[in-house]
């Protein structure tokens, strides 16, 4: 005969503990361990294997702790929840602990049946972090069956790293360079999108006819859009053909009503109307023609759009919030504000000379081209234009750009020649790729013949190279070294490949190099920023992943020594979507861009969210003679910054009107030394195209400041969102309790604990800290090996313990989704539980404590609830059960208790014991209490009811505003309630003669202190 077992019974099998599962049935049992997670969940055959009933034992007295037994027990269980039984389904099983701004954009998707957002918050504050919140609580709802990305390919493995590390999303890459492999995994007619349920797509690759049909057919029901402003087109002709693509691929995605969509950009808004109402349309076709500034148009986009700088959340659910109580309070580490500083340089006489020479001979091509025809002007003005950015940026490019043919030579026509010139020598933020735009521009347009003027000042920038002729190189050694003293790691960005090289060259220490004989080829060169300066470049030149690499590479080879430094030399490719806050904390413009969002983006790397430094330093170099750079730092450069500083964003400037001005000062640069009428129209011209950018940027910030306002988060007050970050902080803990259990586990198993400057035994004031766990159990070294590497445990390397939730790799934060700290718990938890684990045993499940925070005899019990949910959903009800941790107490007996609220009862795990006991009458102690538990049973069984109650209502709040996802929702206590723990308080004043305590007068008081 078959045993059957109840949804959310315990049952022994395979030498542990599970959960039964609503999918099981009489012959096939569907199985989570207990404390698991879905991850980890079994099919078990009755007839093939022995499944018996398990029931919980009750903790046995001889199993006595100190007074940190309790919330070591605590905390362990609860981080080892992967199941929790709030609302949110997906968070206690994600290696991330959400800010509580961050919770916005979630409880937003929630209120909707079909997901549909503009995730539009700026730069730093954390949209992927968001983004993936969203779509780990879709899919753990069931609400979602699959995940596509939409990404930039540079960005690509930084979102697979994200999902797979924080949110335990495993997803396929599909790029250019990876389809054909997975295609040949295929069955026929098979599509890899039904193949791999989660992908993360080059928007690139898939914009293209040839793919989107397959994915617009075989789409997942969850897209997420990264970079979004860069897939929508405006409805004039301004707009490139790759913006035309994109939109189209994301139109047809977003025709399916059914279909998810979360868009992410921090710039949502070009400057152009239109483009932004497309956008909107993507979300919701409403949104493109709705008139936004009426309140029913604000209420609707309110529902679907989330826009907020740094200063919205810098500090979070406070009193300013409406709130009373700032408990709740979060202070975000972001940096406090970019310090600026401009430092010019002069060119030396010989570049001086060179410069003008070849401003000369571009000035004569360009006014011989006039007569040739429009598209012979083109070519030539994208070769002067090439030939003026290379000369500015260094020799090195010059020399590269002088010998190259220009791209624009080979157009058909002016404005093929536009089309081809313009991506490798402007700056638009319509480029919203950095992929080989790094590259230096060529100037021969194929009408110089050999051995002409170029050639030979292709060989006077070769012999201008290094600090003696190179007078902006210099310039750069002096400002590094000034911040490396202040003990910063800079990153230097270029315009070009060539210059990224060149500086690397220049800068970097050079080992000795020897033949195959070993003989000595070249000697060792010391750097001029020293022998602890680590110098690597990383252009366009390597993949995605090699640039990665390289700043791990970095990062790791100037780590071991404090007093070692780094300095990354990069072109853009680096500048948008790369997090190197980590790594780096200040940013030196080598080249200027000709579009300030550019210098933006760059900064942006640093200047973000998890950021150290409370100020992030920004060096801006600018030729004071070379003709264009004073006119972009002041024209360009800094109104982008004063409007920034002003408003707290920043504001894109117009595309054509910084292209306006930059051309204007091109051309004035070559007409200046010219004698007649264009020359004098050149000046005008740049007069006139200044005043029109500064007029237009103005108002553009103005619009920016009042759309600001105007859609202004309100559909989510910030009360919704302090109730819900309690509730999960009374779940799941907060990073106080993770703090303590890591400090107390650690130092009880044997750890060796240090503050973060290596000097000196730990503190108890908090903070960050060190480990090393070579004298702890050899099981949890077992289960933190896979976690920091085997050579940090085999070396006994200290392992960096973060506050800071925005860790780097190799470190610990002290959240309880870190991966550090749950095999933390993991090993303190089942130790606890099985007295069998050889070992140290922090936690245990008894306990007497003789303290002044009681004033009479008081029981605190660790209590595991199980709930069984139903969850309906638009794809029909979904069958769960999740845990809980609660603490309850009461004083007196278990017959006639009176039971203390949630609060005081969590207060007994501070209380501080008083004196040492004889562990003899602890024994006797908790054995009569243990013996009075079963009196607790219908309390603890109503208790569970109450909470059930309180469940089924949070999980309704959340949804409030979709009637049918709450419908049919039910949350049931699974019975019997599992007793963890039993811990007795005891007054340290002599007990009254009338209280309940008679054993107090004939044997020593009871502590903390029993032996373990």
């Amino acid at each position: 005969m078959v045993q059957t077992y109840s949804t959310g019974s315990l049952v022994r099998t395979r030498g542990r503990e599970w959960v039964v599962l609503p999918e099981s049935k009489p012959d096939l049992l569907v199985l989570r361990p207990l404390g698991g997670s879905d991850d980890d969940i079994a099919a078990v055959f009755p007839a093939f294997e022995t499944v018996k009933e398990a029931k919980f034992d009750p903790p046995t007295p001889a199993d006595l702790g100190d007074r940190r037994a309790a919330g070591l027990l605590r905390t362990a269980l609860r981080i080892g929840f992967r199941s929790g039984a709030g609302p949110f389904r997906s968070l206690a099983g994600i290696a991330v602990e959400p800010r509580a701004y961050q919770l916005v954009p979630l409880l937003m998707a929630l209120r909707q049946q079909t997901v549909r957002l503009l995730i539009s918050d700026d730069v730093g504050i954390g949209k992927t972090i968001e983004a993936g919140l969203v779509a780990s609580e879709l899919l753990a709802q069931g609400e979602a069956t699959g995940l596509a990305v939409l990404c930039s390919p540079a960005l690509a493995e930084q979102w697979q790293q994200e999902l797979r590390s924080k949110f335990g999303i495993d997803a396929e890459l599909v790029l250019a360079s990876t389809v054909s492999r997975l295609e040949r995994g295929l069955d026929l007619g098979q599509s890899l999108f039904d193949k791999y349920p989660h992908v993360i797509v080059s928007t690139d690759f898939i914009k293209s006819p040839r793919h989107r049909e397959d994915f617009v057919r075989h789409c997942p029901d969850l897209v997420v859009v990264d970079e979004a402003h860069s897939c929508v087109a405006a409805d004039d002709v301004s707009s490139g053909t790759q913006n035309q693509l994109r939109y189209e691929l994301l139109r047809r995605v977003a025709a399916d009503t059914t279909r998810h969509l979360v868009l992410v950009t921090a710039t949502p808004h070009s400057g152009k109307e239109s483009a932004f109402r497309n956008l909107l349309g993507l979300v919701k076709p409403e949104l493109a023609r709705v008139d936004l500034d009426s309140e029913a148009g604000r209420k609707l986009l309110a529902q679907h759009f989330v826009a907020r700088k740094r200063a919205d959340v810098r500090q979070y659910l406070t009193t300013e919030d409406g709130l009373g109580d700032d408990s709740l309070a979060e202070k975000t580490a972001f940096p406090s504000d970019r310090f600026f500083k401009d430092e010019t340089y002069k060119l030396s006489p010989e570049y001086r000379a060179l410069l003008d020479d070849a401003l000369a001979y571009a000035s004569e091509r360009v006014k011989e081209a006039d007569g040739q025809g429009r598209r012979e002007a083109r070519i030539a003005w994208w070769s002067a234009i090439a030939l003026l950015r290379s000369l500015v940026s260094s020799p090195r490019a010059a020399s590269k750009t002088l010998r190259t043919r220009s791209t624009a030579a080979i157009a058909a026509s002016a404005e093929e020649a536009d089309k081809l010139g313009a991506p490798l020598t402007s700056d638009s933020a319509e480029n919203d790729t950095m992929e080989g735009t790094d590259v230096a521009p060529g100037a021969e347009t194929g009408t110089e013949g050999p051995g002409t003027r170029l050639s030979e000042l292709a060989d006077r920038a070769d012999g201008l190279e290094g600090p003696e002729h190179d007078t902006k190189l210099k310039e750069l050694i002096k400002q590094l070294k000034a911040l490396l003293k202040q003990g910063h790691h800079p990153i230097v960005f270029c315009r070009y490949i060539p210059t990224a090289e060149y500086l690397a060259e220049q800068l970097a220490n050079q080992p000795e190099e020897k033949d195959e004989d070993g003989k000595k080829i070249k000697a060792a060169k010391r750097g001029p920023l020293g022998a602890k300066t680590v110098v690597r470049a990383v252009t366009g030149t390597l993949s995605p992943q090699q640039r990665i690499g390289r700043i791990e590479e970095l990062a790791t080879e100037a780590g071991d020594d404090p007093a070692a430094r780094r300095v990354l030399i990069a072109t853009d490719c680096l500048s948008e979507g790369v997090n190197l806050q980590h790594h780096f904390d200040a940013v030196l413009h080598y080249d200027l861009a000709w579009n300030p969002t550019r210098h933006d983006q760059r900064e942006g790397r640093v200047d973000r969210y998890g950021q150290r430094r409370d100020q992030v330093r920004v060096v801006t170099l600018y030729g004071e003679d070379n003709g264009i750079d004073g006119k972009v730092l002041e024209v360009l450069i800094k109104k982008h910054r004063q409007i920034k500083k002003d408003l707290g964003i920043s504001v894109s400037v117009p595309d054509e009107l910084s292209t306006g001005v930059t051309d204007a000062i091109v051309e004035w640069l070559l007409m200046r030394n010219r004698d007649d009428d264009q020359a004098l129209f050149s000046a005008d011209a740049f007069k006139v195209n200044t005043k029109k950018l500064d007029s237009d940027w103005n108002s553009a910030a103005e619009r920016e400041k009042a759309s600001r306002s105007r859609f202004a988060q309100r559909s989510v007050h910030p009360q919704e969102v302090a109730r819900e970050v309690a509730s999960i902080r009374a779940a799941l803990g907060g990073a106080g309790e993770i703090d303590t259990f890591v400090r107390e586990s650690l130092d009880a198993l044997g750890a060796v604990l240090r503050d973060t400057a290596g000097t000196g035994q730990l503190d108890d004031t908090g903070g960050d800290f060190t480990a090393q766990v070579g004298g702890t159990p050899a099981g949890l070294r077992d289960a933190l090996s896979p976690v920091v590497g085997p050579a940090t445990i085999e070396k006994d390397l200290p392992i960096p313990f973060r506050t800071d939730p925005a860790v780097a790799r190799g470190e610990a934060a002290l959240v309880r989704t870190d991966p550090v700290v749950g095999a933390l718990a993991s090993h303190v938890l089942n130790t606890a539980l099985d007295p069998k684990v050889p070992g140290a045993r922090p936690a245990r499940r008894c306990g007497v404590v003789t303290t002044k925070a009681v004033s009479t005899l008081t029981t605190l019990l660790l209590v595991r609830y199980r709930f069984h949910l139903t969850l309906p959903s638009r794809t029909g009800e979904k069958q769960v059960v999740a845990e809980d941790a609660r603490l309850l107490a009461f004083t007196g007996s278990a017959s006639n208790p009176a039971w203390l609220s949630p609060d005081e009862a969590a207060a007994l795990l501070d209380a501080e014991s008083a004196a040492s006991t004889n562990p003899k009458f602890g024994e006797r102690t908790i054995t009569r209490i243990l013996g009075q538990l079963p009196d607790a049973t219908s309390h603890l069984e109503e208790y569970g009811d109450e909470l059930a109650a309180d469940l089924d209502a949070s999980h309704r709040r959340v949804r409030a505003a979709s009637g049918e996802i709450v419908r049919g929702l039910t949350v049931t206590a699974q019975k019997p309630a599992d007793v963890l723990g039993v811990y007795v308080y005891l007054p340290a004043d002599p007990v009254p003669a009338a209280a309940p305590t008679p054993t107090s007068t004939t044997a020593p008081t009871s502590a903390s202190g029993v032996s373990a």
